[in-house]
């Protein structure tokens, strides 16, 4: 089917090409698709209407919104704005949905059903519309689609025509397609422009659908649509189906109403039950909201994951999408590394054995070729965002011993990953362990959190190349975490300062310390304030604090009674908690700007910080690991009392007095992401942890190794990125290199010198050690030649003795 040209009966829609698009409420009440590699769609709810759908794949949200206006003589109301909804899923674990919108003056109400059809690209409405002033005949019912095909509002394409002479209403884009079919006559039918000649507006006017708007060309459009809702006595199937073609999608439609909506939700609700059947009951006792809030947040999981290839984006919703154009073509439905394995580990919780495994499958395929994953990626692969993440490389290795120990995977399937945990663990030797990015990917340094990730998956590497005959460099491995780890202190634990002094107590880890030259600069520099209106913010690293530094606890380096944990916390809740109505939150950070302004206007590249849910979670991990269920417990609760009414958990919660008319209320859902699949995941792995008594994702090495015994001590590591120049007397001095090389040194003030030539690791590093046994002088002096390029460094290094 072409895209018609303008018929001498059609007049070209004023207005072109339309406001400047966006993007829609990130606000969700509902998520959902089929259990099925047939379906191939994705649907969110927001007010009472569908908004975002997402066809063929995850990361291509292809419709902006899809609603319904009523109007009657002298009437208009658009069920979005002028109406009470409410959002039911038709049964526990099932995301298929029951929209209920009654105008609030009293008028009229709208019963949809809204799931995806399993067998195809096709999401179905089950409507019925009720007069509940006057008779059904005194109002019409219009269909008003908002077409973003592939991810962009700007450039589409609609018109309304037949298929096989069944009406529609079509529209194309970026070489994809949709199409709008009823079980119900069209009455009317129209495009145009968005804000300047669309149904809204000719309707909202009194002047009923153009006709004559026939087409609407590249630019920002919308179709709309007048149902006979009189000829299904209230009642009608709509259906909105994609494909590559217009012809395609509108084939899709009709084989779904034909088939007709009784029998696709019937299979949608088998294929949900018998995925839903395959999970872990929750064994303690828990009240039936909370095995609801179970149910929501498996479903999340796995509403968010592309069965063909096993990737799960962070969320179906772009933030503050209202206020968002076509230049955030990402939003959130996009795979980031981190959320990717948190998430695989909340499905593992839940007893998703084959999910979280494809999970690893899927990191397998995307590694890059230096051994890193980057910042984050279309579900291809490709990426995004540039960043570094030091804390994306380590978190596959965790995934990989976390499935391997719960006899997902079996050891004999140590070589089909083992050389993508050689290259991770290699890229995390030769580039850590300061990071370019924290995990709230603003500020680069020594952060506790990445540290804890790296070290951690260090240890896991370390025993996968053990299990694997490779003693040598499991050695290695375990050394530069265990060297690691006896740094974090010297990196990232501030004392006397302002805020101890005032605080009563001896000192706490920082949010994170720059690495100045390769080298930490906690207490004499400064870190800067993303996010801010003043660009050029900065706060002394010393007073800089957040919840990441229980990521020492929960990874297992250093035990939840540690006199310098147990003070971090005293600090933590100090500047960062706050106790709502429904319980406590804390905040990313302090002086964090990633959400709404003060007087609730959308976060647009700056505002200031909201509370997470997500960190009520994790602290609530760090209570059970100091042994304090009970309190655990407690803030499960509040966890789940920050969701939405239909379950969903958000990235933010507001944190000031109700501001109405932005629809932010105290301790509720900020405009950010809804749900935040992460948050989901958290909440998973926190009512499994409960259920176990221990943190589920704790893993064994690092407690083994540094809390319930002490390493030998390794050789203090030396590199051109990281040049100690202290020492203490009795420790190996590790010369470790980018490039082969001839240590050229000295024990005594060069009266003597020696040489010795590195050996390569087998990580992209060349190491030899210098042992400090017969120093006269108090150091040990070295330098370089490059035996590749036959080259001295041309720099003599000291490191003290003391």
């Amino acid at each position: 089917m072409a895209v018609p040209t303008v018929a001498s009966r059609s007049i070209v829609p004023p207005g072109a090409p339309g406001i400047e698009p966006r993007w829609t409420s990130s606000d969700k009440s509902a998520v959902g698709t089929a259990v099925s590699p047939a379906s191939r769609v994705w649907f969110t709810t927001s007010h009472g209407i569908l908004n975002e759908i997402y066809a063929p794949r995850l990361d291509m949200a292809c419709v902006r919104d899809f609603g319904f206006l009523v109007t009657a003589a002298g009437y208009f109301s658009e069920e979005k704005r002028d109406a009470d909804h409410s959002v039911q899923a038709i049964e526990d674990g099932v995301p298929a949905f029951r929209l209920v919108n009654t105008a609030r003056d009293g008028r009229y109400r709208i019963t949809k059903t809204v799931f995806a059809d399993p067998d195809r690209e096709v999401v179905l409405q089950d409507l019925h519309f009720e007069a509940l002033v006057g008779s059904l005949s005194d109002y019409q019912l219009h269909a008003l689609v908002a077409p973003h095909l592939v991810n962009g509002g700007a450039d589409n394409t609609a018109w309304y025509g037949d298929f096989k002479g069944r009406p529609m209403l079509f529209a194309q884009g970026s070489g994809r397609s949709l199409a709008v079919a009823s079980t119900v006559p069209w009455i009317a039918r129209s495009a145009g422009y968005v804000g300047m000649s669309d149904g809204w507006q000719t309707l909202s006017r009194g002047q009923g659908l153009n006709q004559e708007y026939r087409l609407a060309t590249s630019g920002n459009v919308a179709l709309s649509g007048t149902l006979d809702m009189e000829a299904g006595k209230g009642r009608a199937l709509v259906a909105i189906g994609f494909g590559t073609q217009p012809e395609e999608a509108a084939f899709r439609a009709v084989l779904s109403l034909d088939q007709g909506g009784v029998p696709a939700l019937k299979r949608y609700r088998k294929g949900w039950r018998e995925w839903q059947a395959t999970l872990l009951p929750l064994d303690e006792p828990h009240d039936p909201e909370t095995l609801n809030r179970y149910r929501v947040s498996t479903g999340v999981l796995a509403t968010h994951r592309d069965d063909t290839s096993g990737a799960i984006i962070a969320s179906l919703s772009v933030p503050w999408g209202f206020n968002k154009s076509d230049d955030d073509l990402g939003g959130y439905h996009l795979v980031w590394t981190r959320d990717l394995v948190e998430t695989a580990g909340g499905l593992l919780a839940a007893g998703a054995e084959a999910d979280a495994r494809s999970v690893l499958d899927y990191l397998l395929a995307i590694q890059e070729a230096d051994g890193h994953w980057v910042q984050n990626a279309w579900l291809d692969g490709r990426p995004y965002w540039n960043g570094i993440q030091m804390d994306e490389t380590a978190f596959p290795i965790l995934l990989y011993d976390m499935l391997l120990r719960a006899g997902v995977i079996e050891a004999s399937s140590n070589g089909r990953y083992l050389q993508m945990i050689e290259a991770a663990a290699a890229y995390i030797v030769r580039n850590g362990p300061a990071t370019q990015q924290d995990r709230w990917e603003e500020d680069g340094g020594y952060s506790p959190f990445t540290l804890a990730v790296e070290i951690s998956g260090l240890l896991a590497a370390a025993d996968a190349l053990e299990a694997a005959g490779r003693m040598a460099q499991a050695l290695y491995l375990r050394e530069v975490a265990d060297g690691w780890n006896e740094s974090i202190e010297d990196w990232t634990y501030a004392s006397d300062t302002e805020l101890s002094r005032r605080l009563g107590i001896a000192g706490y880890y920082v949010r994170i310390a720059s690495d100045s030259d390769g080298c930490p600069s906690l207490g004499r520099d400064f870190i800067p304030i993303r996010n801010r209106d003043d660009g050029g913010e900065v706060m002394e690293a010393d007073l800089l604090l957040s919840p990441d530094a229980l990521a020492l606890v929960r990874f297992g380096l250093r035990a939840a009674d540690d006199p310098r944990i147990v003070d971090t916390v005293t600090a933590i809740d100090s500047e960062l908690r706050r106790d709502l109505p429904t319980g406590a939150y804390w905040y990313r950070y302090n002086g964090d700007g990633y959400g709404e302004r003060d007087d609730g206007r959308p976060f647009a590249g700056s505002g200031i910080g909201r509370l997470w849910p997500l960190l009520t979670g994790e602290r609530a991990h760090y209570e059970l690991a100091a042994g304090r269920p009970d309190e655990a417990r407690r803030l499960l609760a509040a966890l789940e009392a920050s969701a939405s009414d239909g379950g969903l958990l958000p990235e933010q919660v507001w944190d000031s007095a109700d501001l109405p008319a932005r629809e932010l209320f105290l301790g509720r859902p900020s405009g950010s992401a809804m749900p935040l699949v992460w948050a989901h995941a958290e909440h998973i792995k926190l009512l499994r942890s409960i259920r176990d008594g221990v943190v589920f994702d704790m893993p064994p090495q690092t407690v083994a190794r540094y809390i319930a015994g002490t390493p030998p001590s390794p050789p203090l590591s030396w590199r051109p990125t990281a040049k100690r120049t202290r020492m203490a007397s009795g420790r190996v001095l590790r010369i470790e290199l980018p490039e082969p090389a001839l240590v050229h040194w000295s024990k005594d003030g060069w009266v003597t010198t020696a040489d010795a030539a590195t050996h390569d690791t087998g990580f992209g590093t060349h190491m030899c050690d210098l042992r400090s046994e017969g120093v006269t002088n108090g150091s040990i002096d070295f330098t370089l030649f490059w035996t590749e390029l036959e080259e001295w460094e041309g720099t003599n290094y000291r490191v003290e003795i003391i």
